[in-house]
């Protein structure tokens, strides 16, 4: 049975709030068309109905429009009602100040990682901050290749074609390998290794949890060591916390 208009409707909302990310922070009619592929008058009707209905503001001025606060809300009911959150905050934050590295917790949106939590303890300070509710695209980083290990073949094979049509051709001729070997890695070790931003490395695991989407565990470290370096400092630091969120949580 196909959806209802109403449903549809729906969906297309939440496309245009998709839409708005940092560096995105405004964004105009023709833009939202852009970026969610949906028609300009789609799209205006859309956006006048999420001013009406509070979780845009409309600038008349610029003609653009940004997320209202009623969407922050949201984010905050999610954190303080998370279950995966209440059971891994403090493990994370344990072994973070403990070993002096970044510990990441996220799930899949689509084609990228979001974080849920991110606690930052490395001593070597990264040109890039990373916070909960920041977007990583899944086939460069650790944590959407670990989660691409768990998903079905056809899953996996259409996310690989989206990847690689964003991809210059050279680029993805160094990208596919690496995914795919990051997944054997998964399906061997039970993690996998990137490092996608210099002086960057990251481990990462998924974790499985009976009833629950799989959420992806992180630890990385800013600085001039290897992979197989980090591998050797935090496979096994990674695998305990992993185990110990696991268990927590029922699974």
């Amino acid at each position: 049975m196909g959806r209802s208009s109403a449903n549809r409707s729906l969906e297309r909302g939440m496309d245009v709030l998709r839409a708005f990310r940092p560096g995105l922070e405004t964004l105009g009619n023709g833009e939202i068309a852009e970026r969610t592929g949906l028609s300009p008058s789609t799209v205006s009707r859309l956006t006048q109905t999420l001013v009406d209905s509070g979780w845009l503001q409309h600038d008349a001025r610029l003609r653009t429009y940004r997320l209202a606060s009623p969407v922050l809300s949201l984010a905050h009911a999610m954190r303080t009602g998370s279950r995966w959150l209440q059971v891994a905050a403090p493990l994370m934050h344990e072994m973070a100040v403990q070993h002096r590295i970044n510990v990441g917790l996220a799930v899949a949106d689509r084609d990228e990682m979001v974080y849920l939590e991110s606690i930052r303890y490395n001593r070597r300070v990264s040109q890039r901050s990373v916070v909960a509710g920041q977007r990583v695209p899944m086939d460069l980083t650790s944590l959407g290749r670990a989660w691409l290990a768990t998903t079905a073949p056809d899953q996996r094979l259409a996310l690989m074609a989206l990847f690689a049509k964003r991809r210059s051709t050279a680029a993805w001729e160094l990208i596919e390998p690496e995914i795919n070997a990051a997944i054997h890695d998964v399906q061997t070790h039970g993690y996998c290794a990137a490092a996608w931003q210099p002086e960057v490395v990251a481990l990462a695991v998924p974790l499985h949890v009976p009833g629950q989407p799989v959420h992806v565990l992180n630890m990385s470290v800013t600085g001039p060591a290897s992979v197989s370096d980090v591998r050797a400092l935090l496979s096994t630091p990674l695998l305990t916390l992993a185990g110990k969120i696991v268990a927590g949580m029922g699974g």
